[in-house]
């Protein structure tokens, strides 16, 4: 069957169809096309297109953004039905038929959640994470044991998800606090343990979210949790090599921001769907995705700045020499120009680890481009990236430690030094073949080709591949 004649056989439903046609008058009328539209709101352009043919229901959340970047007055919304009806409390829509759709993995009921031994945290923030109802403002988590007893509300029978309305407050203060400490368990180590803790926390969540909504409370809070256990189980998901489900979680995740109208989750969502889509070696997706991060809030610097980080490497990957530095250059400005409000808003992004953060997306932009130019002075540029970022880490980081090791080594292959390549990559060969990381994984292949390619020959690379093999078997 030809691709024409399987598009014309798809039902196209009247009131998608009617809605489809409006979408398409406002488009034109602001004067972008799918693509451009698309990536201000955080979409593939096939998806705005088959929407523009009737060919899918729009989910409430996407209609809502389109209003809002076409500025249609909202014309595009009162088109749609809403749900059946429900009592809601103000200030949140009606929940949208795929807000608490089917998520990922299943629970026995009464099975545990066992608390990480990590170090409790006594307020918020905690590893960059804020109170879901409260910001920024300091809120004391309660005492470990009582969040294990609340624990049991959560995530025992599933009747019982919403006796916790009471201590909603003092929940998810010690939810957060639980996940600030899993994070810093599993960093470097994505192990299945933490990762199955994450995300039976996280069903637990929705559907306590769910049964809040469904009596019409608002869910605000638990949907702001929500959309950060869901960046945090993706992002394991994705270290391990399982992208289809990681890409499931950070979707669900972009769902909830938007639903409890969370810009800062959006726009660091979209950052890790960007960087999954790289791995899955997709560079016009990841240009997409990492427009819409900058789409997100244009007044918020940090957003912006962020975008421009992720589009130079997407660039770089398409070859587009030109695009790739400009963006390189502006992140860079964009980056030293950064307010307090962003800091607040992103304090990862503050101080050494903000450099860190930098320098290593500047670095990895850098080598990409060398590959794709062969140009040995671009590598060389992205050896002094990656090593002024290398400086910067802390012991604690092991597996970023082993990636950027990695990446220099590969970017003196590039420059043409094969010989400082497998000096540097040698002593932790045993320890990236072991890894499970998908990032990691990622830089060791990129590695291999570049001196299996050129030098192969070469005494010291020769033994290097011999050492690969041998441990391989």
């Amino acid at each position: 069957m030809s691709v024409g004649m399987s598009r014309a056989a798809d039902p196209v439903d009247p009131g998608w169809a009617e809605f489809g046609r409006l979408l398409r008058f406002h488009r034109r009328r602001a004067g972008l096309t799918q693509l451009q539209l698309g990536s201000r709101v955080g979409y593939h352009h096939t998806f705005i297109s088959r929407l523009e043919g009737g060919l899918r229901e729009p989910p409430y959340d996407l209609v809502n953004r389109l209003d809002a970047v076409l500025g249609t007055g909202g014309r595009l919304a009162a088109l749609v039905a809403s749900p059946p009806a429900s009592p809601c409390a103000p200030g949140l829509p009606p929940a949208s038929p795929t807000l608490f759709a089917p998520i990922p993995g299943t629970d026995a009921p009464g099975d545990p959640a066992s608390l990480t031994a990590q170090p409790w945290p006594v307020r918020l923030p905690a590893e960059g994470l804020a109170c879901p109802l409260h910001g920024r403002v300091g809120c004391a988590t309660p005492d470990r044991e009582a969040v294990t007893d609340l624990l049991a509300g959560l995530t025992g029978p599933y009747d019982r998800v919403g006796d916790t309305a009471g201590a909603e407050a003092e929940l998810l203060h010690g939810l957060t606090a639980v996940l600030a400490c899993l994070i810093r368990e599993t960093s470097g180590r994505a192990t299945d343990a933490g990762a199955g803790t994450v995300e039976r926390l996280l069903r637990g969540v929705v559907r306590w979210a769910e049964a809040d909504n469904a009596a019409g409370r608002l869910p605000y809070g638990q949907l702001r949790l929500a959309a950060q256990y869901a960046q945090v189980a993706g992002r394991l998901r994705m270290e391990r090599g399982q992208s289809g489900v990681a890409m499931a979680w950070f979707g669900h995740g972009l769902r909830w921001a938007d639903a409890a109208q969370d810009a800062e989750a959006r726009a660091t969502l979209l950052s890790d769907m960007s960087t999954l889509v790289r791995l899955d070696g997709d560079p016009a997706s990841m240009l997409v995705y990492a427009q819409a991060i900058g789409a997100v809030d244009v007044r918020r610097r940090w957003m912006v700045m962020l975008s421009g980080l992720y589009q130079a490497r997407a660039y770089a990957l398409s070859h587009d020499v030109a695009a790739c530095r400009r963006h390189l250059s502006t992140a860079r400005r964009r980056f030293a120009r950064l307010d307090d409000r962003d800091r607040l808003e992103a304090p990862w992004l503050s101080g050494a680890e903000g450099v860190l953060r930098v320098e290593s997306a500047v670095g990895g932009a850098l080598r990409d481009l060398s590959v794709v130019t062969g140009d040995r002075a671009v590598a060389r540029r992205a050896v002094e990236a990656t090593a002024r970022s290398y400086a910067l880490l802390p012991p604690v980081m092991r597996s970023t430690r082993l990636l950027l090791t990695l990446r220099l080594a590969d970017s003196w292959a590039c420059a043409g030094d094969p010989v400082a390549a497998v000096t540097l990559a040698g002593p932790v060969l045993d320890e990236a073949l072991g890894a499970r990381e998908l990032t990691v994984a990622d830089e060791l292949r990129g590695l291999h080709r570049r001196l299996a390619g050129r030098w192969r020959d070469l005494p010291e690379v020769r033994e290097y591949r011999e050492r690969v093999r041998a441990v391989s078997e």
